[in-house]
């Protein structure tokens, strides 16, 4: 497969050499398009009991309906003012800089939005009113002097940005009704230019006091770290009830630490080839909340080679970089080390909570030495590396950039599958799946589909997936695609197409290829055909009075004549072979009606 180096089956295309009909000629696509330059910084939220998709745009918030996006919408205008307009300019930026983008959408509440734009470099946000259904109506009722935010909980915000017009302060805040805790400023141990990619907030344990909220982002390092100037990604920890120290670190955090994140690959010669760049990150929750699965997408800080590779981590590796020792550092001028001396109690990093003993109610209760240790000692020593130590999937093409990644957990009937969908910088959404072979300790990719999402090649920039209603919500510049994430039939109706083509989506029902229900009532088990993990279609389709396992088509040709043998796999995975008889006199092949064959296989 021309993207992804480890794969072995597949066919390589893009673009309008694409194979097969454009997603818009199937109608299996919706478009909401905005006016130029709309589109340019934006967020979108999901919200499935409102039946609508937020989008935040250039002063504008839209309210578009799921079950068809390019139906009539709701839009709100939300400029900035006149006054933070001159004061922008003022600072030297450029007039496009100064409107208001919306950067931040997330539930308040059951009946509103909490929404937060830049407001031309003074950061705002405010609270709207969302009706219920699709009838939404939409109403600013305060503003206040908040920040582009992350994550809300617990009437709380926590922030990863820049708090100045030139981006020299950035900081990780909470905000809360009643004061706030960042980090420190101009501290270069704690953040170092970092680039915000996500974050998420996660129950260690029943106790919610010991919450805690972890942030993604990649920073610089410095040449005394390394040996030379590079880029790392790391994760950050804090806990959700830090309210800061109380004689120091006052409005700080006490329990701010941080962690490398590594996605690498072993070279042959000993030397990883490491991939530094964190591009996105994807949290996939499961019903047990404290351990969820994050998928990253990184790319190679090289200018000699790019690659893009996919990294799954869990909780337990996380948990375990934070609970392990920490790295100490004498100044500037050296590297960090393992720190071996004395940790005091309690734990740096630790909240305050029973489960560590409810010796301390707040944080405003440490002793200074732990405040001391936990300023000087932000680093872990130990690195977050991921699930199997090595990247799930690879792209060492170097063709395309990929740029987002959102993940679905799918039930098949040979197990359970994470499918991928990972957005280009050529307006495609690529499909697939891994498959972890444990006997031979080897990671398959599969390219199950290509959706070409816009017809003008621009990078993908958000993708947010509906499993309730099976589609993929895809924005770019251009606007927001509405996508199927599955069209079954498009494998076509025989029982050898449809478990060639190894979609975990779909299974051949008896009559069609159709979408697979774990626990259908509407087909009987004895029916269903699929092989997601080997694509098995002899095994599967052997005796099945349908055809399609195997066929064959006569083609005549004229001797010294070019002859077209034409014919399209249905999927990605199929293969199609032609064999020409030789040696056979053209006078006896003709009689026999003998010439050419294809075998699908």
């Amino acid at each position: 497969m021309k993207y992804f180096s480890q794969s072995r089956d597949g066919v390589p295309w893009s673009g309008d050499n694409t194979p097969g009909p454009k997603l818009w000629e199937l109608n299996r696509t919706w478009v909401f398009q905005v006016p130029e330059g709309t589109l340019q910084h934006y967020t979108m939220l999901l919200d499935e009991s409102q039946e609508r998709l937020f989008i935040g745009g250039k002063d504008t918030l839209y309210s578009l309906n799921l079950d068809r996006i390019s139906a009539s919408h709701r839009e709100i205008s939300w400029a900035s003012s006149d006054e933070q307009v001159e004061d922008c300019l003022m600072q030297g930026r450029e007039k496009p800089e100064c409107a208001n983008y919306i950067r931040l959408i997330q539930p308040y509440n059951s009946t509103h939005l909490l929404v937060c734009g830049t407001g031309a470099f003074s950061p705002v946000c405010a609270y709207i009113r969302v009706g219920q259904g699709k009838e939404v109506h939409l109403v600013i009722l305060r503003n206040s002097y908040l920040c582009p935010c992350f994550w809300p909980t617990g009437g709380q915000l926590f922030v990863g940005l820049y708090t100045d017009y030139w981006e020299n302060d950035a900081a990780v805040y909470r905000l809360a009704r009643h004061g706030y805790s960042r980090t420190e400023v101009g501290d270069r141990w704690q953040l170092n230019e970092p680039k915000f990619v996500g974050s998420m907030v996660v129950p260690d344990n029943d106790d919610p006091a010991d919450d805690k909220v972890y942030f993604f982002f990649t920073e610089r390092v410095s040449a005394a770290e390394v040996g030379s100037k590079a880029v790392f990604s790391r994760v950050a920890r804090v806990c959700a009830n830090d309210q800061g120290g109380q004689r120091m670190l006052v409005n700080k955090w006490t329990s701010f630490l941080k962690a490398r994140l590594i996605c690498s690959v072993a070279g042959p010669n000993g030397i990883d080839t490491h991939f530094d760049e964190l591009e996105d990150v994807f949290v996939l929750t499961k019903k047990d909340e404290k351990n969820p699965e994050i998928f990253g997408l990184f790319s190679t800080t090289s200018a000699v080679f790019k690659g893009y590779a996919v990294c799954m981590y869990n909780m337990e590796g996380i948990r375990a970089a934070f609970n392990g020792p920490f790295a100490h550092r004498e100044d500037g001028d050296h590297h960090w080390s393992l720190y071996d001396g004395k940790v005091p109690y309690p734990r740096p990093g630790s909240c305050a909570s029973k489960i560590n003993g409810a010796q301390f109610s707040s944080s405003k209760e440490y002793p200074d030495e732990v405040l001391r240790f936990v300023r000087s000692h932000p680093l872990m020593f130990q690195s977050v590396r991921p699930v199997l130590h090595r990247p799930i999937l690879l792209d060492t093409d170097g063709g395309r950039r990929l740029t987002e990644l959102a993940v679905d957990r799918v039930e098949a009937e040979d197990g359970h599958y994470n499918v991928l969908f990972i957005g280009t910088d050529d307006s495609v959404v690529l499909k697939v799946i891994t498959i972890f072979n444990k006997e031979a300790n080897t990671i398959e990719e599969v390219l199950l589909e290509e959706l070409q999402v816009f017809k003008l090649p621009v990078p993908i920039t958000e993708i947010v997936i509906s499993t309730k209603r099976q589609q993929l919500y895809v924005g770019s510049e251009l606007g927001v695609t509405q996508v199927r994430m599955h069209q079954c039939g498009l494998y076509g109706s025989a029982c050898s197409d449809c478990c060639l083509a190894r979609d975990p989506y779909c299974a051949w029902d008896g009559h069609t290829c159709s979408r697979y229900y774990p626990a259908s009532i509407h087909t009987k088990r004895r029916f269903r055909r699929q092989d997601v993990r080997h694509g098995n279609a002899v095994q599967q389709c052997t005796g099945l009075q349908l055809n399609g396992t195997i066929s064959d088509k006569l083609v005549y040709g004229v001797e010294k004549n070019n002859t077209l043998l034409e014919c399209r796999p249905r999927s990605l995975q199929a293969v199609l072979t032609w064999y020409m008889l030789k040696g056979v006199d053209m006078e006896e092949v003709c009689n026999h009606e003998l010439t050419n064959h294809v075998i699908q296989i």
